[in-house]
Parts: C-alpha cells; sequence; structure tokens
C-alpha cells in the first residue's frame, strides 16, 4: 500500500477565499484532513494527481498523503467542483488506518433490460454502505434483466460483496419498474394537457 494513490501535500498557512484562489492558481487543491480526535490539518494537493485518482478510483479515494515526508492514509469525504468551469475546489479528507472499517456513499448503476412493456425508473443513484476503507467497492450494480412490472427492488436486495454491510436505510426504494404508458395513453394525456390549457 505504501505507494498506492501516493500524493504530495503541504501544509497551508494561509486561510481565506484569497489564500484558496491562490492555492488553485498555483494547480493546487485546497484540502482539509481531519478525523481520529486531530486538530484538522490544512493542506493543498496537486490538482491534476489528485484529479486523475479520483478518475480512476471515484469519489472515495483512499489516499496516500505524503504531507512533509510524513505518511497518512485518509479518504475523499467530499469533493467540490465548480458548477461551470468544473475544476476541484475544494476537498475535505478524512484520516484512515488500515483495518478500519468507515462508511461511505457508492453509487448504484442498473444493468439489463427489464420484461417488454415495462418503465424502469432509478429512484436512488446511491446507497451507504459500511466496508474496510481499503475494500471499499466503487460502485454496486443492480441487474433488471427480465423483471415484470410491478417490481420494486429495495436497498437490502441489492448483492454486496463480501465484508460490505449495508448502513442505510434497507427500505430505500433504489429501482421501480412500472407498466410503460401506451402510445394511446401518452395522446390521451397530451390531450387533457391541451385542454386544460385551452380552458384558462
Amino acid at each position: 500500500m505504501s505507494d498506492v494513490n501516493l500524493i504530495e501535500a503541504a501544509v497551508r498557512t494561509e486561510f481565506g477565499k484569497g489564500a484558496a484562489r491562490r492555492t488553485r492558481r498555483d494547480g493546487n487543491v485546497p484540502a482539509v484532513l481531519y478525523g481520529h480526535q486531530t486538530e484538522p490539518q490544512h493542506l493543498s494537493l496537486d490538482a491534476k494527481a489528485f484529479a486523475a485518482i479520483l478518475r480512476v478510483h471515484g469519489t472515495n479515494a483512499i489516499l496516500n498523503l505524503d504531507i512533509n515526508g510524513e505518511k497518512q492514509l485518509a479518504m475523499t469525504k467530499s469533493v467540490v467542483v465548480h458548477p461551470i468551469r468544473r475544476y476541484i475546489e475544494h476537498a475535505d479528507l478524512l484520516i484512515v488506518q488500515l483495518g478500519e472499517r468507515v462508511t461511505a456513499d457508492v453509487n448504484v448503476i442498473v444493468t439489463g433490460e427489464a420484461a417488454g412493456g415495462t418503465l424502469v425508473t432509478q429512484e436512488a443513484n446511491s446507497i451507504t454502505i459500511e466496508a474496510d476503507a481499503m475494500n471499499l467497492p466503487e460502485s454496486l450494480e443492480v441487474s433488471v434483466h427480465n423483471v415484470e412490472a410491478g417490481t420494486q427492488i429495495l436497498a437490502r436486495a441489492l448483492e454486496l460483496p463480501e465484508g460490505v454491510t449495508l448502513a442505510g436505510d434497507p427500505e430505500l426504494l433504489v429501482v421501480n419498474v412500472i407498466e410503460a404508458p401506451s402510445a394511446a395513453k401518452l395522446d390521451e394525456e397530451g390531450e387533457g394537457a391541451a385542454t386544460e390549457t385551452a380552458s384558462e
């Protein structure tokens, strides 16, 4: 694990919006490292290296921080991305230790084709799980292959990898498979809306 996701982190001594802007202008991401009853540490990470790790490992990436020669494992807890320019504005990192279990949100990916005449809606894009920090799955898959209309897939029905447990609401509706509306039904709804508009 010594060199996996190794990234140098410099300690920031300036704070505030102006300091954060200067950090980003220098090609770095302002970050805060916290957890394990320690004082939060303000760091800056190389923006390109950090973005590359997130691309490969997702938003729950484990980082091997090199802080002035001291190694520290950390998990990416949250990443703020600029809504228009898409650069990383800020990151919150959580100290983790080997063998420690952590709670994280992971994306759910729907695969397969449901039975004919159905409409599949994904009601939840992620679920909360608990797992060893070193073995967090990047995402979970749920198959709707040949699933009939009227089927609801709840969080508790998802297959989780070994060592992973559900930490969120087991009754959370993840996927809803309903009967697809017919073309005639859609036309009826369209006409009804047009009639309502005309009468207003």
